[in-house]
């Protein structure tokens, strides 16, 4: 697994994509809370789709406070996740000890965490909302890192989102489309790909119809 990888991402003045504070800063202070913002329960689409995985390795990006690994962990995968925040990591593993699982919980930026090459069964993005340069780069990784027929489920708000009040980015540049997808996984077999509204219900953090793109893509064997 990943343990011993944990990299601690430098605190900044503000995001040079959105002049917003720097995201890092955001999260602990969100996610430092003892309430979990995005409630304990995985998300919906995973929580569906959870029987088209293949069984083995799973690695959740962007992680947050454990919801998804923790269900997968209990559902057999071997799970090991990265966020950004301390105070994510610290709920992930708090959470899978209540639940009586464990997870490889790491910190680090998914700008620079070393996803390892061709050993992930799956991968879970579930609401990664990076900038598009991050963006870019961590799917091409994202292709390499899994195993052969290993898969990618990926959820995350598409442009049509912003503004709605309902959770997900403040801009459009933090969102994905389907055609954008399309491209960065290149390398990836699509085997589901969807843009859609659906009533998404995680904790306060996303309550509300949401404008949302869903992805599974298979590399080739």
């Amino acid at each position: 697994m990943l343990a011993g990888r944990i990299r601690r991402a430098p605190f900044l003045v503000a995001s040079p994509v959105t002049g917003m504070p720097d995201p890092r800063s955001l999260w602990e202070e969100r996610f430092g809370a003892a309430e979990y913002v995005f409630g304990t329960e995985p998300n919906g689409f995973l929580q569906a789709r959870v029987g088209d995985l293949p069984a083995g390795r799973a690695l959740c990006l962007a992680e947050g406070e454990g919801r998804n690994a923790v269900f997968l962990a209990q559902s057999g995968w071997d799970v090991a996740s990265v966020d950004l925040t301390e105070a994510g990591v610290a709920k992930t593993l708090r959470l899978a000890a209540e639940r009586g699982v464990e997870v490889d919980a790491n910190q680090g930026d998914l700008a620079t965490f070393d996803l390892g090459e061709a050993q992930w069964d799956v991968i879970v993005s579930i609401f990664a909302h990076v900038p598009p340069p991050v963006r870019r780069d961590l799917h091409r990784r994202v292709a390499s890192a899994l195993a052969p027929g290993g898969v990618l489920l990926l959820e995350a708000y598409t442009p049509d989102q912003v503004g709605r009040g309902t959770g997900g980015p403040p801009v459009a540049e933090l969102t994905m489309t389907l055609d954008g997808l399309r491209d960065e996984l290149a390398g990836l077999e699509l085997l589901h790909g969807e843009e859609l509204e659906r009533e998404v219900v995680e904790g306060h953090g996303h309550n509300g119809t949401g404008a949302v793109v869903q992805v599974i893509a298979r590399r080739p064997v």
